[in-house]
């Protein structure tokens, strides 16, 4: 055996990014679980009671501007700068998260159903389970985050990497990890992925099928089997079969076993018509009101200064409830400025109602609000807002602009309805195929790649033409 030194780089996620991140996507019940956990968990955290006298505005804006400021003081320096903790905890400063809802009147009702296991939650649980270290279950957490209802990943690699201040490869790496999971197919990108994880674990990977879905995929609807035998120089029996077992497989991960409207269902948003414009909201009048506890002076106290565990114990706790106060403050600010954007830009409406929905991709906001993409999809995955005309989910404002050959743009959703009614009168003895959509898109003005129309008719959950017809 031999002594030596050596140098070891090592990339680390900073613990209050984390907690950021981890706050932000949560939708406001699961945020009001986790508020009072971490209340039961940690003894330097207390509720304020509503009865209790609160800080004024003034002294409200100083304690505010103190976090801030050792905030800021910790962002900077990742390592956490020397504290005097003698001075520091002999300060008399309470740092308080106070909701935004006793700002304004007004009840309104909330519209629940019965809830039950969510796919984040059956994901998070098996990642738990894994002997992984902290930070890759961090990354696992966030990557699971960014899934859809279907359990597709929607946003890049690139993205979180960046996001997160890893490398692309760390995502790429636990990616292949989460695609284990049960559902099998779940974080795949696209319906190829899915489809491919699902033959490898019937284990089919060196299977005709495998290669079938892995070149040909989205030309099925235009290839018959005898084509496509000859493509891949098989016989078309063997094809057929091959066919008949890409036929068998979910076309999405979660295969329909996780039902979102059976999710409980609370605006995390609320958006107000307040003479000629309007307020945004943050609806966290069922979260509680929390503040650092002082009884930790008195614990520091009674250690008489000779327990180094007791004091270390304090600073842990303390610092943990410091970090989680500002998480919860970021996650509000953000919200509330990305909402104010997108009412902004899609005021119409706001004014007129679901028919004036106008084309507006996440990209648009991130540059008004000077923020990552990959933030404001976390902002609109799995929330809500109630507006004058119903509770949407935040992503239902988002649309990609379609071409039309008069120079106007329609949005997204307008096009897959088209597309869906279609599909809907089509004849089942000989239903459409991708490019016979395409074509009558086209015949309408609307600009559209036939790749995008395969696309959207996945987004619907229609299969291809070739597994819709009926005899």
């Amino acid at each position: 055996m031999k002594l030596g030194l050596h140098l070891r780089l090592k990339q680390t996620l900073a613990p209050q990014l984390i907690q950021s991140l981890k706050m932000l996507q949560m939708p406001t019940l699961k945020l009001e679980q986790t508020l009072r956990n971490e209340l039961v968990a940690n003894p330097m955290l207390e509720e304020v009671e509503q009865s209790e006298v609160e800080l004024t505005d003034t002294e409200m804006d100083t304690a505010d501007r103190r976090e801030l400021e050792i905030s800021q003081t910790t962002e900077k320096d990742p390592r956490l700068q020397e504290i005097d903790w003698d001075t520091y905890l002999n300060e008399n400063h309470d740092f308080v998260y106070r909701g935004q809802s006793e700002e304004r009147s007004g009840d309104f009702i909330e519209q629940t159903s019965a809830a039950q296991i969510t796919l984040y939650d059956h994901l998070i649980e098996q990642l738990h389970l894994l002997k992984t270290s902290d930070e890759d279950r961090d990354i696992g957490e966030y990557i699971i985050g960014n899934l859809d209802h279907r359990g597709f990943l929607v946003t890049p690699v690139a993205d979180m990497a960046a996001e997160l201040e890893v490398t692309p490869e760390r995502i790429e790496a636990t990616l292949v990890i989460l695609r284990r999971f049960d559902p099998v197919g779940v974080c795949s990108r696209d319906l190829r992925e899915s489809l491919m994880a699902q033959l490898e674990e019937k284990g089919l990977d060196e299977s005709l099928a495998y290669r079938i879905v892995e070149r040909y995929l989205y030309e099925l609807d235009r290839k018959s089997a005898p084509q496509l035998a000859k493509l891949m120089g098989e016989s078309v029996e063997e094809t057929q079969h091959a066919l008949d077992v890409i036929k068998s497989l979910a076309p999405d991960p979660t295969q329909g076993r996780f039902d979102a409207g059976a999710m409980p269902v609370t605006p995390d948003l609320i958006v107000e018509r307040v003479g000629d414009d309007f307020v945004v909201y943050h609806n966290d009048r069922n979260l509680p009101r929390m503040r650092i506890n002082g009884d930790y002076r008195s614990l520091l106290k009674r250690s008489g200064g000779s327990s180094d565990d007791t004091r270390q114990y304090v600073r842990e706790k303390l610092e943990q409830a410091r970090w989680l106060l500002n998480a919860i403050n970021q996650r509000r600010e953000t919200m509330l400025k990305v909402m104010n954007a997108i009412v902004g830009e899609q005021r119409e409406f706001f004014e007129k109602g679901p028919a004036f929905l106008r084309p507006l991709i996440m990209e648009d906001i991130a540059r008004i609000v000077d923020m990552n993409v990959a933030t404001i999809s976390r902002v609109a995955n799995s929330k809500y807002a109630l507006t004058p005309h119903g509770v949407y989910e935040i992503k239902h404002f988002f649309n990609t602009g379609i071409p039309r050959e008069d120079g106007e743009k329609v949005s997204k959703r307008s096009v897959k309805q088209r597309l869906g009614e279609i599909l809907a009168a089509e004849d089942p003895s000989h239903p459409l195929s991708d490019q016979e959509i395409f074509q009558k898109l086209k015949d309408e003005g609307v600009q559209l790649a036939r790749r995008t129309v395969t696309k959207y008719r996945e987004e619907l959950g229609v299969s291809p033409a070739r597994f819709r017809r009926r005899t």
